[in-house]
């Protein structure tokens, strides 16, 4: 068909291509993606049907959908069976959110920081380790025995946290994220499926990004996770996985029903999918819930992180790895060259064992109790979710202002939150909502002066 037949027919997307340029999906896609990052293509636009856009370049259906397929690796698009291609809203979006350009005496409430008033256990354990006689050995390799008290302590961590488990089925790495993204590596292949919440955590979005993993948002109820969504996207879109962050949800704060854990578990046996459980905030939580793994122990890769319990710089989490997918994890962790200092694994461990974690995340808690009720205080009249001891809120917004639209206005007058759109994933509609960090000011005096310029702000826009 000539393209002079669409010259009066409506189209989102009308674009040129040059015929010569090979191979052909390749120049569409860089086409796609410079109109996008242009703003000629806007977040939540539905592009043409492939065949449509096919016979208006005069090119192969399958030429098309090729470059669609790099597009959406790339998470510019987001394809939903029954209803087409469309613009990802957060397409632009930047996944990083510890930036290191960030003008000087900007107020932080963006990063999910635990308030720094607990660290003083830590440093008193340091102390004491770095006046024994043989700490110079704890400067080189890991060593086995070692490890196997290490990993102990991991499962008397992870008990803590609701999930039993043995020391047979633990690894380590090197923070949380680096786990996210090794079970990627490892069970996961170029173009795979991985579910997600609408809103998730943008460390998983940049590592499956990175990997060329698509993430596809599972439609929620009541504000988790809907198990039928997900039975019909493991049979539409041949999920490879799940990722759940069950308690303190990131970024909304919300907290998973037992009856969802259970429901969640059940289809991930039936469908024959893993699980990735990130229980970084669990230990946080007053009343303990049994994790997802409980119901699915041999689908589960259980990731315990002591960033946002006990101190970030400790960079170590434990990880339980059910058999059939260990010996893929530990490859991928070995090949990333994720190794964990034996400095800081001995250090975690012997806060563990002598139950000093005990007194860390007691501490943690209090801290942020108090900060939370300051935050309840001073945005009592806006809606702002998030229990009392949760590390950050999710606060919404009024009238029309987008996310983006309010963190750009906040950040102009010295406050730093980020919002819904740098956590969206795909085609997902953003909440009209930014992430407050509650625990990253260093002070109260801090937290309150950012709090209430934030006030201040969301009073103008009523």
């Amino acid at each position: 068909m000539s393209i002079n037949s669409f010259e009066n027919y409506p189209m989102s997307w009308q674009p040129g291509i040059d015929h010569s340029t090979k191979p052909l999906y390749l120049s569409l896609a860089k086409q796609l993606e410079q109109d996008i990052v242009e703003g000629t293509l806007i977040p939540g636009i539905k592009l043409p049907p492939q065949r449509e856009l096919a016979d208006f370049l005069d090119i192969n259906v399958s030429t098309v959908s090729k470059a669609f397929k790099v597009c959406e690796l790339k998470g510019l698009l987001s394809a939903t069976v029954g209803s087409g291609t469309f613009v990802a809203f957060d397409a632009l979006s930047n996944a990083y959110l510890l930036s290191d350009k960030r003008a000087p005496n900007v107020i932080e409430l963006g990063a999910t920081i635990p308030e720094p008033d607990s660290y003083e256990f830590l440093v008193s354990q340091l102390k004491s380790m770095i006046n024994e006689p043989d700490i110079v050995k704890l400067f080189g390799y890991s060593r086995p025995n070692d490890m196997l008290w290490q990993k102990d302590a991991a499962v008397k961590l992870m008990e803590k946290g609701g999930y039993a488990t043995n020391i047979d089925s633990i690894l380590f790495s090197n923070g949380g994220q680096n786990a996210i993204t090794a079970t990627l590596a490892g069970l996961c292949q170029h173009g795979d499926k991985i579910g997600a919440d609408p809103h998730t955590y943008p460390g998983l979005k940049t590592a499956a990004g990175m990997l060329g993993i698509q993430l596809v948002p599972i439609r929620q109820r009541d504000g988790e996770m809907d198990e039928l969504a997900l039975m019909d996207a493991c049979k539409n879109e041949n999920l490879k996985g799940i990722y759940l962050i069950p308690d303190h949800h990131n970024p909304t704060t919300h907290r998973m029903s037992l009856s969802c854990r259970k429901a969640l578990a059940h289809v991930a046996r039936n469908q024959n999918i893993f699980i990735i459980e990130d229980s970084t905030y669990h230990l946080m939580c007053l009343k303990k819930l049994p994790a997802v793994a409980t119901f699915a122990p041999q689908q589960t890769i259980y990731i315990a992180s002591l960033s946002k319990t006990a101190a970030p710089g400790l960079r170590l989490a434990y990880v339980s790895v059910p058999d059939q997918y260990k010996k893929s994890l530990s490859k991928a962790l070995y090949n990333m060259n994720i190794s964990v200092s034996p400095l800081m694994a001995e250090l975690a461990a012997r806060m563990i064992v002598s139950n000093n974690i005990n007194a860390i995340i007691e501490s943690h808690r209090k801290n942020t109790i108090s900060r939370n009720k300051l935050a309840n205080q001073i945005l009592t009249d806006f809606i702002c979710d998030g229990d009392e001891t949760c590390i950050f809120r999710w606060l919404h917004l009024p009238n029309r202002i987008s996310g983006s639209a309010f963190e750009s206005l906040a950040l102009e007058h010295g406050v730093q939150v980020y919002a819904a759109e740098r956590f969206t994933v795909g085609n997902s509609l953003p909440e009209r909502a930014v992430r407050v960090s509650v625990g990253a000011p260093e002070t109260l005096a801090e937290l309150e002066k950012g709090l209430i310029i934030l006030q201040q702000l969301l009073q103008t826009l009523r």
